[in-house]
Order: C-alpha cells, then sequence, then structure tokens
C-alpha cells in the first residue's frame, strides 16, 4: 500500500497548527537580553538572563534610565536610540544569571547593542522569508500580464466600462461597510474605555519609538494626489518599484487599447502576454511545494517572538477587531455570494480556503495574488477574463480588513485618551478609510501607516498608535484574510453578473 500525502491545503493547516506550538515551544524569553559590548578593541557578546533590574547609561549626556526586568523591549528601544546617535552605552545589571552562575552586578562599558536572544523558530525564519519573496517576485509581472489580457479580452468599451464599474462600486460598498462594522462593534464593546492607566503608560513608554518612526514615514492625504498618483510618469520606474496601483492604470489602459486597434497587430501582444501570465500561474504550482515549510517557519517565528502576552494585555481591542473580521468575512460576504453569486456558502470558501492561508501567513494581499488567480479559475471556474481583471485590481484597491482594524482602532485610541467622537468625526473615518484603502500599498504592515492620516482627519492624538503596534503584526495576518476572501467574492459576483458558466473544481482545494 502506498502512502498517500494530504492534500495541499490540509498540509499548509498542519504547518499552521505546528508553527503555533512550536513557536510557543521555543519562544523568546522576555527575561534574557543580549550585550554585545567593546573590551580591548574586541567585540564580546554576553547573555544575560532572570535580571533583576537595569541602569542604562549615555555618557553622551551623564543621563540615566531606571529599568526592571518587565521591560525587555523598553532597554532595547533606549540602546538602539543610544547607538543611532553614534553613541556606546553603559549598563549597570544586577542579580543575574550568566553561563549558569548567579553574577549579583556588574557594569558593561562600551555597549555597541542589546537586543532579544535567537531561538530556533527566529533562525529558520528565512525559509518563510524566501517563501514571501518568491511569491512577491511574481505578483508584478502576473499583474501586469493578467490585467492586459483581460482588459483586452472584454473584447469593446461598454463591457469594460460595466464590468469596471461594477467591480469597483462593489469594491467601494463592502468597504464602506467594512469599516460601518467596525465603528458599530468599537462604540459597542468599548475596547479602550477597558484599558487600565498603567497598561496605557507601559505601551507609550515601550512603543513611543516606533510610532513615532512610523509617524514620520506618513504624508498629509489628498484625494487630488491621490488620483494624480494613478498615473505613471514611467511605467518601467512604476514596475521596477512595484507601484502597485499605477501600475494597474497602465495594464488596464494597455489592455482596453488592445482591444480598439486591429486584430493584426493586437493578437501577438496579447498573446505574449497571456504567455507571461500562464507561466507566473505555472510558477505559483512550484512555489507551492515549499508551501508548508514556508508557513511553518513564518508562523513559528511570529509566535515565538511576540507570544500570546500582548493578546492578554490588548484583549478587548483585539478582540473588537477579530469580531469584526469574523462577521465581515463569514457573514456580509457569505450574504453576497448567497444572493449573487452561483455558488453555495460551502463551496465558495472550500474552493478558496487555501488562498485564506497563504493570506494569514503571508500578511500580504499581493503575495496571495497568485494563488487567488489559480483557486479561482481552477477551483471555482471563474473565466480567466474575469479573474485575470477584478482580482489584480482587488488587490490594489480593495483592503475591507485593514479598514475595518482601522476604523477599530480609531475608535479605540480615542477612548483611551477620553475623546468622545461625534457622529459626523466617525462619518468622516468612513469616507476617508474608504478613500485611504484605494491608495493602500497590498503589503504587510501598511495599515498602520494609513491609520495615522485616518487619526490625523478627525483630531486624534497620533502617538495612540503606540497602543496597537505590538499586536499590529498578528491581526495583520486576520486582516490579509478578510481582504483575500473579499477579491475572490467580488470576482463571484461578477461572473455571475455577466451570467458566465462555472465549472466548479475542488477535487485539489
Amino acid at each position: 500500500m502506498k502512502f498517500k500525502l494530504p492534500k495541499l491545503h490540509n498540509q499548509i493547516i498542519a504547518a499552521l497548527i505546528l508553527g503555533v506550538v512550536f513557536g510557543s515551544i521555543f519562544n523568546i524569553k522576555k527575561d534574557v537580553l543580549v550585550i554585545e559590548y567593546l573590551k580591548d578593541k574586541k567585540t564580546f557578546t554576553e547573555k544575560i538572563e532572570k535580571w533583576q533590574n537595569i541602569v542604562l547609561i549615555n555618557p553622551a549626556k551623564s543621563d540615566s534610565n531606571y529599568f526592571d526586568s518587565k521591560q525587555q523591549l523598553l532597554i532595547i528601544n533606549t540602546s538602539n536610540k543610544i547607538s543611532e546617535s553614534n553613541q556606546k552605552s553603559e549598563a549597570i545589571v544586577s542579580s543575574f544569571i550568566a553561563e549558569n552562575k548567579l553574577i549579583h552586578s556588574k557594569h558593561f562599558y562600551n555597549i555597541t547593542s542589546i537586543s532579544k536572544e535567537t531561538t530556533i523558530p527566529s533562525d529558520i525564519k528565512w525559509i518563510g522569508d524566501i517563501f514571501i519573496r518568491l511569491l512577491n517576485m511574481i505578483a508584478v509581472p502576473l499583474v501586469l500580464a493578467s490585467l492586459i489580457v483581460g482588459a483586452a479580452s472584454l473584447g469593446d468599451i461598454k463591457k469594460f466600462a460595466r464590468i469596471g464599474g461594477k467591480t469597483i462600486s462593489l469594491y467601494i460598498f463592502t468597504t464602506a461597510v467594512a469599516i460601518s462594522i467596525g465603528l458599530v462593534l468599537a462604540n459597542v464593546i468599548q475596547p479602550g474605555a477597558r484599558m487600565p492607566a498603567d497598561t496605557k503608560s507601559s505601551l507609550l513608554s515601550v512603543y513611543g519609538e516606533d510610532a513615532q518612526s512610523k509617524m514620520n514615514l506618513q504624508s498629509n492625504f489628498s484625494l487630488i494626489d491621490q488620483v494624480v498618483n494613478l498615473v505613471p510618469k514611467n511605467p518601467i520606474t512604476a514596475l521596477a518599484s512595484s507601484e502597485m496601483i499605477q501600475i494597474v492604470f497602465f495594464a488596464v489602459f494597455l489592455g482596453l487599447v488592445l482591444s480598439l486597434i486591429s486584430k493584426e497587430k493586437s493578437e501577438p501582444v496579447i498573446k505574449f502576454f497571456d504567455g507571461l501570465s500562464e507561466s507566473m500561474i505555472k510558477m505559483v504550482d512550484l512555489i507551492m511545494l515549499i508551501a508548508p515549510i514556508g508557513v511553518f517557519a513564518l508562523i513559528s517565528a511570529t509566535i515565538s517572538e511576540f507570544g500570546f502576552e500582548i493578546l492578554q494585555t490588548l484583549f478587548w481591542y483585539a478582540a473588537t477587531v477579530l469580531l469584526g473580521l469574523l462577521i465581515h468575512t463569514f457573514g456580509v460576504y457569505s450574504l453576497f455570494i448567497k444572493l449573487f453569486s452561483k455558488y453555495k456558502v460551502s463551496t465558495f470558501f472550500r474552493g478558496i480556503r487555501r488562498v485564506q492561508t497563504i493570506g494569514f501567513s503571508t500578511s500580504s494581499s499581493a503575495a496571495t495574488l497568485p494563488v487567488n488567480i489559480e483557486c479561482c479559475h481552477e477551483n471555482l471556474g471563474i473565466s480567466k477574463s474575469i479573474t485575470s481583471f477584478v482580482l489584480p485590481l482587488g488587490a490594489t484597491i480593495n483592503m475591507d480588513g485593514t479598514a475595518l482594524y482601522q476604523g477599530v482602532a480609531a475608535v479605540f485610541i480615542a477612548q483611551v485618551f477620553g475623546i468622545d467622537l461625534s457622529f459626523t468625526q466617525q462619518l468622516a473615518i468612513i469616507i476617508t478609510s474608504t478613500l485611504a484603502s484605494i491608495g493602500t500599498a497590498p503589503v504587510p504592515g501598511v495599515g498602520i501607516i494609513m491609520l495615522i492620516i485616518i487619526l490625523k482627519s478627525v483630531g486624534i492624538p497620533e502617538e495612540g498608535i503606540a497602543l496597537i503596534i505590538g499586536i499590529d503584526r498578528i491581526l495583520d495576518m486576520c486582516r490579509t484574510v478578510t481582504n483575500v476572501t473579499g477579491d475572490a467574492m467580488v470576482a463571484a459576483v461578477i461572473a455571475a453578473s455577466e451570467k458566465e458558466e462555472i465549472k466548479i473544481n475542488l477535487s485539489e482545494a
């Protein structure tokens, strides 16, 4: 009897579970620091654990900071800040263990860095990084090729305008619904009002530096600038720098023009890009062979670094976001599938479950796009003309999960700071979040940058993002699942509205 491997989806699910267990076992300890320092022009590294307190000294300013054993991140951030000013810090550590020996006190001089310990999950994270890079590698050529072919295959301007209008309208509508769900839940649950004052102070001190760096990255949001930036100055530059929304504009425009010129001129171009698109899809099949290994490495590293302690600290905030994502993903989307598509709800979710697991693992709509196109076409039987047009567009402008999270986060931060948001201000959040989501890059962590714009628009202190940065990575994984599910849902609805014949194939789903 031959041993038969489980289906790829089940392998990925198993990798997720094993990754969580492995990361939990080999978690990064909060009472361990690795100190690198210079002595006699040589670099030494010493690991200290189970320490009681540390006094960190900046000799240049004769400034000292006292930390206890619960402030690992704050120590690292403070040390990094000193290093960035080209200074070497000093540290006095009391009652710690090094090389299994109890040392009551020690003074470290000329410290170049203080960091967390590395664990097995953090050492194998590079495997997951390669997996994400492989998916990102094919995302840009796939978006370009598939959108050109998809737009050209629509045939005429009327059909192009009809499908494009329905797609964009549905994306914007579901985004507005997602934000509204987030705002309602945040107002009902009141997660910010449940946060203790000492927790607030601790989070602001630990993540304040990260918050400031994110605030420095953001620019003032302008609808006019967003519209202007749709058009690339140079499409080659846009491709090289992965400016997805500009790539989408150029590809759709070129595809439309190809449908207007003579067939003998357009056909070779379309065939070239169709071949490129097929090649990228084939690459997906090959890359997915290492998906279980990549997913295991990514999840174990994430759990090892962040653990579940941060979820306990921000329980009500995390619970509000997750509840909103569940309602939108399995409630709103299921309703759309049931009312406006040809699929059973269970069939639809079974067909895209691989998409959801990859979205959760990578936290990137762009990296998940190749898998989404493949699953919607192969498993759900949606035509290439729809998948190659609707899905790349969705990966660029449809960020329902991100928008919902931004709505909850804005109200949460306002509640923590005791700001009572009026109906007009919350309406402004809906409008700003909807518009901002269109320009949000489909990569991990960018939602926090767009959140700063939203906070600024309604007068909420921007430094409040320090309260939620610690948990952002974990929630980013969850909201990406909603984002990619929404893309697939819209593709299914558009296919039904165009009266397409579908051939469902769930044998490999």
